[in-house]
Order: structure tokens, then C-alpha cells, then sequence
């Protein structure tokens, strides 16, 4: 976010800014969702509190969605709709966790897991992956780093993009099971895969917490709507919570939602975009040297090694956004510990933009950094 509001300030400044710092899509809510909130506003109907676990129809939606997904036979009763995928972490870091209780998360990872653990006194264990288990823990890495009472999992992942298949998920499953570790997967990039689709956890375990959110590839970021499944003798609990600490989900984001589900044949209009760029990065950036590329089977993101570049991604990458106008993450947001020679590029803009990104990086590195 401060690459991001660098980049902004450059742009009021008159400088041209090509933007692949920020994990978002770059279009609209798929247009059905838009009418679909259009059309309840112009009836006059009240956007008011709606049930905490959200509107009926919606998570009965929701459960389909697992149905025509993935073959998961799921009971919208244990589904929860949130204020985006940060109140489902939330959620259940306060309902299955006490205060002092350690988490363990790859490294590479979603930055927010470290800080909103250490906000609410639990303790992230940090789990150093590599290309050797394709940047995903396993429980053999899980086991060296000690007892914990949960394990945090994201596929496909950010900032690598790599994926969880079902015999990874199964161990993974089966080792929290054996240990009594809480497993809580993160989904929110399903539905962006680049080869074989992404495994929902729910296909191999009950015994789990999976937040997802309509962020991503809904192109819905802004409207914080998502949501939970849960164990059905945890529901109440999470209501509890979702009364007392936010009340609902936005009441018109939840109406735009559960139209959004059918809108796939747009959507994946989108991830046929991604899939583009995704490929103009993976073939230009070994030109250019960057050869050490995590294998981003999902997600929009590339994310790469530049050790041989620099030792201060944070520096670098300032570098890129002052001298050649190309906004990019500095790997130190994902990993505090080797994040100083990595960087995160997202392909979810216009294939130009990122066409155009491509030119900038060959000449920035044709000068030698």
C-alpha cells in the first residue's frame, strides 16, 4: 500500500505510472451484480442490518456454488457471509484460538496473517518454504518447527501464486488432525488457476475453516463481501462474534454477491486476460535475467528473485516506481527474512499496461539497475 500511494503520488505529479503493485483486478463487478444492486435500490428496497450470517438466499447460493464447483454437498447452514476475507480471519482467530497460541504460515506469505495474529496476542510461527515443496508447507516442515495450535494455509497463495493439490491438502489435513492443530485454508484466489483447478479443502476434510471472498476473481474488492464455512457446531459461535463485532456484511454488497455467481462466463472472460499476461511476464522476464520465478499456478501474481539485482527489494523497487515509472511490491511485505532480494508483480491490469511494464522493465535493467 505505500508502493501504491507512491505510485498515486507520482501520477498527481504528471508522471505516467504503469501499476503492478496492488493485488486487485482492474475491472468492475461482473455487470449481472451490478444490475441486480441497481434494480433493489430502484425499488426502494432498505439497505438495513441484515441476519448476521448473512441474507438466506445468498448463502444458499454460496453452498451451490461448492456443488457446481467442486462435487462438495455443503449445508448453507454453515456458511457464513462476511465483511470480506479479513472479517473471516478475524472471525476465527478470536473464535478458535486463545491469546498466546501459536499459528504457523508459510513464508513467502500474505503479509496481514503475521500482523492481525500479533494484534490479537497469537503467535505467527513462521514456516521458511522454497521451490523444493513449491513454496507450500508440508508436514514434515510443519513438525520441525514445533508444536502449534493452528496452521494457516493459502492455495493458490500470494505472493507465489503456487497451488495445494488433493494429496498435499490431505497430508496437511491428516497431520491436524493427529496433532489437534485448527486448519484454516485460505480460497480467496479460486477460480484463478492457470492448468488444473485449485482444490477447495472441503473436499477433503470437514474439519476445517475455509474463508474465501468475492474480492478476487468476482472483481469485487471494494465491496468487502465474502465468506466462511465452518464446522456446523462452530456456527453459533462465529454469529455471536459477527453480531457483536460487525454486525452483518454490507447489506447491498450481499445483494450484488449472490448475483455475481452467475455471471462465470463474464469472470472468466477475466482469467483468459490474466492468463495473457501471465504469459508475456513468464516469457520476457528470463530475457531480461530475473530467471528465479516461483511456479504461479494460480493467483495473478509473479513473484520473483532479484538477489542478483539488489539486496534491498524495498530501495529497488522505489528505484523502478522514481526512474521508470513501474510501481512493483517489494518482497520484504511477504518474507521480513529474505523478502530483501524478491518482488511481487501482479498481471491482473490491461495485457497493454502490462505490455507496456515489460518495455520499462527491459530498460531499467538494460542500465544495469
Amino acid at each position: 500500500m505505500d508502493v501504491l500511494r507512491d505510485a498515486h503520488a507520482a501520477e498527481a505529479a504528471g508522471r505516467d505510472v504503469v501499476h503492478l503493485e496492488v493485488g486487485q483486478p482492474a475491472t468492475p463487478a461482473p455487470r449481472a451484480a451490478r444490475q441486480a444492486l441497481a434494480a433493489a435500490l430502484e425499488s426502494g428496497q432498505p439497505m438495513g442490518y441484515t441476519p448476521a450470517l448473512g441474507i438466506p438466499s445468498l448463502r444458499a447460493r454460496i453452498a451451490r456454488h461448492y456443488r457446481e464447483s467442486y462435487g462438495v454437498d455443503l449445508d448453507p447452514g454453515r456458511v457464513i457471509v462476511t465483511a470480506g476475507s479479513s472479517a473471516g480471519f478475524i472471525l476465527s482467530f478470536i473464535a478458535f484460538l486463545e491469546a498466546g497460541d501459536r499459528v504457523q504460515i508459510a513464508d513467502p506469505g500474505y503479509p496481514s496473517y503475521r500482523n492481525t495474529l500479533g494484534a490479537l496476542d497469537l503467535k505467527p510461527v513462521r514456516i521458511e518454504t522454497g521451490p523444493e515443496t513449491r513454496f507450500q508447507p508440508t508436514p514434515e516442515l510443519l513438525d520441525a518447527a514445533g508444536p502449534a495450535e493452528g496452521l494457516l494455509v493459502a492455495s493458490p497463495a500470494n505472493p507465489t501464486g503456487t497451488m495445494l493439490d488433493r494429496a498435499a491438502l490431505t497430508a496437511l489435513s491428516d497431520h491436524c488432525e493427529k496433532s489437534g492443530k485448527l486448519l484454516i485454508s485460505d480460497e480467496i484466489y479460486h477460480g484463478l488457476s492457470y492448468g488444473e483447478r485449485a482444490v477447495s479443502a472441503l473436499e477433503v476434510t470437514d474439519e476445517v475453516v475455509v474463508v474465501n471472498s468475492l474480492s478476487k476473481y468476482y472483481s469485487m474488492t471494494g465491496w468487502r463481501i465474502g465468506w466462511m464455512v465452518v464446522p456446523e457446531r462452530f456456527v453459533r459461535t462465529i454469529e455471536n462474534l459477527m453480531a457483536n463485532l460487525f454486525i452483518c456484511a454490507p447489506h447491498a454488497s450481499q445483494v450484488a454477491a449472490e448475483a455475481a455467481f452467475d455471471a462465470r462466463e463474464e469472470l472468466d472472460g477475466h482469467v483468459g486476460v490474466y492468463a495473457r499476461n501471465r504469459a508475456l511476464l513468464l516469457d520476457a522476464l528470463p530475457r531480461m535475467g530475473i530467471t528465479e520465478i516461483a511456479p504461479c499456478d494460480g493467483a495473478f501474481y509473479v513473484y520473483c528473485g532479484i538477489g542478483h539485482l539488489t539486496d534491498d527489494s524495498l530501495g529497488w523497487c522505489k528505484w523502478l516506481l522514481d526512474e521508470h515509472g513501474v510501481a512493483a511490491t517489494p518482497g520484504l511485505d511477504f518474507d521480513p527474512v529474505r523478502g530483501n532480494r524478491t518482488m511481487r508483480l501482479c498481471f491482473a491490469g490491461a495485457t497493454a499496461e502490462i505490455e507496456d511494464a515489460i518495455r520499462r522493465l527491459e530498460r531499467a535493467l538494460g542500465q544495469g539497475g
